[in-house]
C-alpha cells in the first residue's frame, strides 16, 4: 500500500521507526534549506548529546515467610517465585537539530528543533531540551519548534489549542509572542516561515514533500503494516479514515 494521507503520516511516529525519522529530517531540511539561503546563510546541522536512564519494570520484592507450628522447632521459610524485570540502564542519547548561521560570523541567526518523544515526556530528555529552549529564548537567535508526534506532553506555551501535532516560530525580536501553526492528522502540514535576520526575506518551508521524499528514500513502506493501528493509535473512525487514503 502506498500512503496518500494530506499532511502527516501517523506510521512514522513509531518509536521504533522515529529515531531514522528524525535523523533523515535534519539532513534533508538542511539540503533542502542550503541552496536557498546561499550565499549569506548556512544550515548546520548540530547535535545535543547527554546520558538518560529509562525505567522499564518495577523489580518485585522476595518476600521471605516464616511459619512456626506448635511444637516445631525451627521455622520454615519459603523464597517466593521470582519474576522477571528489567532495571533502568544509562543510554547516551545524541539528538540532533540545524542552526542557520550568518556566513563571515558564524552567528546563529535560526534554530530549528524537531521534537523526539524524550523531549515530551518527564525526564533527562525534556529537561535537556528545555533548558536548550529556555536558553536560545532567551538569546537573540529565532526558534523554529517542529513537533510531530502525538504522543507526550506538548511544550509549554500560553494561548495555544489542543492539536495533534504544532510547529512554533518564535521570532527573538517579538518575544514572548510567537506564531503557532496548529494541524490536525487529516489536515494538511502548514507552510511556515523561517525567519532571518530583519533585512533578509524570510524563507517559506513545506514540510510534506521533504517526509515524502524520506519515505521513499529510506523505502519506509518495507517496515510499515498498514493493516495494524500506527503507534500510538488512533481512534476507531481515524483508522478507518486513514485505511480509505490509501491506495494500492
Amino acid at each position: 500500500m502506498q500512503p496518500n494521507f494530506p499532511g502527516m503520516n501517523p506510521y512514522l511516529e513509531n518509536p521504533v521507526i522515529w529515531p531514522e525519522v528524525h535523523a533523515w529530517l535534519i539532513v534533508q531540511l538542511a539540503r533542502h534549506l542550503n541552496p536557498l539561503l546561499k550565499p549569506k546563510y548556512r544550515a548546520a546541522v548540530e547535535q545535543r548529546v547527554y546520558t538518560d536512564a529509562l525505567l522499564v519494570g518495577i523489580p518485585d520484592v522476595s518476600i521471605f515467610q516464616s511459619q512456626q507450628g506448635k511444637g516445631q522447632a525451627a521455622a520454615t521459610r519459603t523464597l517466593s517465585k521470582p519474576i522477571k524485570v528489567n532495571v533502568p540502564m544509562p543510554e547516551e542519547v545524541k539528538e540532533t537539530y540545524l542552526e542557520i548561521r550568518q556566513i563571515g560570523t558564524g552567528k546563529v541567526v535560526t534554530v530549528i528543533e524537531v521534537l523526539s518523544p524524550k523531549n515530551k515526556r518527564p525526564g533527562e530528555g525534556r529537561d535537556q531540551y528545555n533548558a536548550k529552549r529556555h536558553k536560545v529564548l532567551e538569546s537573540q537567535s529565532h526558534l523554529v519548534e517542529i513537533d510531530l508526534l502525538r504522543g507526550g506532553e506538548p511544550l509549554p506555551m500560553a494561548g495555544g489549542v489542543a492539536s495533534d501535532y504544532r510547529i512554533l516560530v518564535s521570532r527573538s525580536d517579538r518575544r514572548p509572542e510567537a506564531e503557532l501553526y496548529p494541524f490536525d492528522l487529516q489536515e494538511p502540514i502548514p507552510i511556515f516561515p523561517l525567519p532571518l535576520q530583519s533585512d533578509d526575506e524570510e524563507l517559506n518551508i513545506e514540510l510534506e514533500p521533504v517526509l515524502q521524499a524520506i519515505y521513499e528514500e529510506a523505502s519506509l513502506e518495507q517496515v510499515i503494516d498498514y493493516n495494524q493501528q500506527p503507534v500510538p493509535p488512533v481512534t476507531e473512525a481515524e483508522f478507518q479514515w486513514m485505511r480509505e487514503c490509501l491506495r494500492e
